[in-house]
């Protein structure tokens, strides 16, 4: 009988040892988020990730999203990850341009592809590895997994009719979008999402893009500023993703490991899905609050696009991996656009 038991523990033992990835999915994993936690749509992105997680694994698998600032401050969720100091994180992927210099381009290209054709380069052109490889000097495991639509050009508290109006203007915009507003002369300041409002609010900046209208909304900036800018060049596509230290990544199963793939796919299909039909609605109630709700004059978009042209390019020379995935991406959607362009109903 001792035999036996000694046998049990044994083999009890060597299990645990060679199946890590069983002990750690026992415990949610906890991710530090960048958006406030249950954040209309961008937050909401990692709680249907962590509901996706656990249906595809049975239950097993779990993620407990904290809010910004709950665990570490949302511009250092990426250093946290990487460090171990927490297991994973979630993000919008352009916040680390300043460390990671090609997530700029990751995260959203300006005057770049539209959703369709981004999915398409992320998952199947190429993209998800050139990401994966300038990660792994960083200890980071990255899964794109919330594709979010094209966004509004922002808030201002003038009207914007000619490039020149960027002249001094103090905007929190992130990335590629804020070095292409100061060839404007424009004053670009990066603050996290639940800051914005209060740095509107005491005129700390005088402008401001964040996202779609609905999230928009869910901030309050229609109560403090007049005007509401259309398209968002900067982010016509934009990229958010879930973040695990790679140490934690490799105990997980192989199995395990692929469940975390399935949700992401899963959550990419969802985050599409849901924002196009919701934000008319939200557009009609800014305009009877008297925000006026307009594009930018042709002149103003030609100026941004070839500011946008020039800090691609000053980009893609200071760093390979950047110009890696700016050469892979334009030469995705030339092939990608012969195709739509073909398909297109639209009559010129």
């Amino acid at each position: 009988m001792k035999k036996i038991v000694t046998a049990v523990a044994a083999a009890a033992l060597l299990w645990g040892i060679a199946q890590p990835g069983a002990a750690q999915a026992q415990r949610a994993l906890d991710v530090a988020s960048t958006f406030p936690k249950g954040m209309v749509y961008l937050g909401e992105g990692a709680e249907n990730m962590a509901k996706l997680l656990e249906d595809v694994s049975g239950g097993k698998l779990k993620m407990k999203v904290h809010g910004a600032g709950d665990l570490v401050p949302a511009l250092e969720v990426f250093n946290a990850v990487s460090s171990g100091a927490v297991p994973a994180g979630w993000d919008w992927i352009g916040y680390w341009g300043g460390t990671v210099p090609v997530t700029g381009l990751m995260g959203a290209m300006p005057f770049g592809p539209d959703p369709e054709v981004f999915l398409g380069w992320m998952w199947e052109g190429g993209g998800l590895e050139i990401l994966q490889k300038a990660y792994d000097k960083y200890n980071v495991q990255v899964f794109p997994c919330h594709l979010t639509a094209p966004e509004a050009g922002g808030w201002f508290n003038k009207e914007i009719n000619k490039p020149e109006d960027f002249q001094g203007l103090k905007m929190r915009i992130s990335g590629l979008g804020g070095k292409v507003i100061n060839k404007l002369g424009a004053s670009s300041q990066l603050i996290a999402g639940g800051e914005i409002y209060v740095a509107l609010e005491r005129g700390r900046i005088e402008a401001t893009e964040f996202s779609l209208p609905i999230i928009d909304k869910s901030l309050g900036f229609q109560n403090v500023t007049k005007y509401y800018y259309f398209p968002g060049w900067h982010q016509p596509s934009s990229w958010n993703s879930l973040l695990i230290n790679q140490d934690v990544w490799k105990k997980y199963s192989e199995l395990e490991q692929k469940q975390f793939w399935a949700a992401c796919k899963a959550n990419v299909v969802w985050s599409m899905a849901v924002a196009p039909g919701a934000q008319g609605k939200v557009l009609d109630e800014f305009r009877a609050k008297g925000v006026k709700v307009q594009r930018f004059p042709e002149p103003v978009l030609a100026a941004l696009r070839k500011a946008s042209a020039e800090v691609l390019q000053e980009e893609a020379k200071n760093d390979p991996i950047f110009k890696e995935a700016l050469d892979s991406l334009n030469a995705y959607m030339k092939v990608a656009g012969n195709w739509m362009e073909l398909q297109s109903l639209q009559t010129k």
